[in-house]
């Protein structure tokens, strides 16, 4: 079994992929992956070589911050930065998808911010049983990027601006997650996904 997990951002997506996986299924994070990714040192050559010494920190790895205000600001500068990471993302997330079918691991939990948004590229929607929508209020998404991600007022406006709207995300999704109430009720909500998907063990 499958499932997509959708929001918007610090919505989150990741606590709700970790409840709905539980301890006999796996998660799949692109940004953890991405990340990974970017640590490299080869991405670090080639995002000196493309974009100067400015989207580098003190050690000479990729600045995820610097990397981010550049990118959501050029849309060129985007396009370039996700053809090289977005590649070796999606390589990873087929092999970890192929090992946990292996091992017998399920559900497996994609947390992938863009799931819907490069679907063309990664054709991971059509692996997904189903897809969760994880619904929070505007404000307390903005105050969590603040306080957790250091980002600026507004920046999460910004970020969403070149995504898919989130009631087009809400309505594609089989179930939808309230987690607006605290993590009992929240825990309480994925309980019932699993038990409606006879995912219980």
């Amino acid at each position: 079994m499958v499932i997509g997990v959708l929001g918007g951002i610090a919505s989150g997506k990741s606590a709700v992929a970790g409840l709905l996986a539980g301890s006999r299924g796996t998660v799949l994070a692109a940004d953890t992956i991405a990340g990974e990714v970017l640590a490299e040192p080869r991405t670090a050559s080639w995002l000196l070589d493309q974009f100067g010494p400015g989207v580098l920190d003190e050690s000479g790895q990729a600045d995820r911050e610097a990397l981010a205000q550049l990118v959501f600001s050029d849309s060129e500068a985007r396009e370039q930065l996700e053809g090289w990471i977005h590649p070796a993302v999606r390589e990873k997330i087929a092999a970890d998808m192929a090992e946990a079918r292996a091992a017998r691991r399920s559900p497996i939990v994609l947390d992938v911010p863009l799931l819907l948004e490069n679907e063309s590229d990664h054709h991971l929607t059509g692996e997904c049983d189903f897809l969760v929508f994880v619904e929070t209020n505007a404000e307390d998404r903005e105050r969590r990027a603040m306080e957790r991600r250091g980002w600026p007022a507004g920046e999460v406006k910004k970020r969403e601006r070149v995504q898919i709207p989130l009631s087009e995300k809400r309505t594609r999704a089989h179930h939808v997650i309230d987690n607006r109430a605290g993590l009992a009720e929240l825990k309480s909500r994925v309980h019932e996904v699993l038990e409606t998907e006879q995912l219980l063990p």
